[in-house]
């Protein structure tokens, strides 16, 4: 069976309550706080993980900021990801995702209660709005996730490359960067089947802005590169 068909299926009695409540959110945000949308939004994604046969394992929830204004920076291994950030993060969090995402069902919704931004890769001008946008919300004490590589990796544990211009986000806002490591999230939505799976999310120590101030975009890139993927490595079998 599809993962997605059981996630649905096993949670087929509140699917019509949490989506309806999450399409009234997207549609008036304006009249919520954010806190009370993304708890609505980690309630789904819990009911998701449970449904969909998904072991997840979290580590290092301590490591998260306790205050406000940092942006999260993952590798990138499938759909799954943000489902398992949703599920996991106590901070509230904003995305960017890639513009082609952002009129699909439920995204879209999500989207808007997280009043995240969706980016053009193909278009700079646009791309550098966005930016600009998001290294205003974390000075202001917004929290973003962004993944550096820009897609989906397609070598499961072992990460691309990480895009230098990313953190120009964190850089410019002299926050926090949270590096998360995701380990064997591909194997839920981006693989055939259903069986049960377990997929690991570590939340390493954040890197304060004293550490990379005087680094070059590409030399931070590597950096939070480094850290994710020497996580992986010690934990995959």
């Amino acid at each position: 069976m599809n993962r997605i068909a059981l996630m649905i299926l096993k949670n087929l009695h509140r699917v019509p309550g949490v989506f309806g409540k999450l399409a009234h959110y997207g549609k008036n945000a304006h009249k919520y706080t954010e806190r009370e949308m993304c708890d609505h939004i980690a309630k789904i994604a819990k009911l998701a993980v449970a449904g969909g046969n998904v072991d997840l394992k979290v580590f290092g929830v301590e490591n998260i900021p306790a205050d406000d204004g940092f942006v999260m920076y993952g590798n990138h291994q499938g759909l799954f990801d943000v489902v398992a950030i949703y599920a996991t993060c106590p901070r509230p969090l904003a995305s960017v995702f890639k513009k082609e995402l952002e009129n699909k069902p439920l995204i879209k919704d999500v989207i808007a209660c997280t009043k995240s931004f969706a980016m053009d890769r193909d278009d700079v001008r646009q791309s550098l709005t966005v930016i600009q946008s998001v290294i205003k919300e974390v000075k202001a004490g917004r929290n973003y996730l962004i993944f550096p590589e820009g897609t989906r990796s397609k070598k499961g544990n072992v990460m691309g490359e990480s895009h230098g211009g990313s953190f120009r986000c964190a850089i410019k806002s002299k926050c926090p960067i949270q590096p998360v490591a995701f380990i064997d999230s591909f194997k839920v939505l981006d693989q055939k089947g259903s069986k049960p799976v377990e997929v690991q999310i570590h939340y390493l120590e954040p890197i304060l802005y004293e550490e990379y101030k005087d680094m070059k975009t590409n030399e931070v890139a590597a950096l939070v590169k480094s850290r994710i993927q020497a996580v992986i490595d010690e934990n995959v079998d």
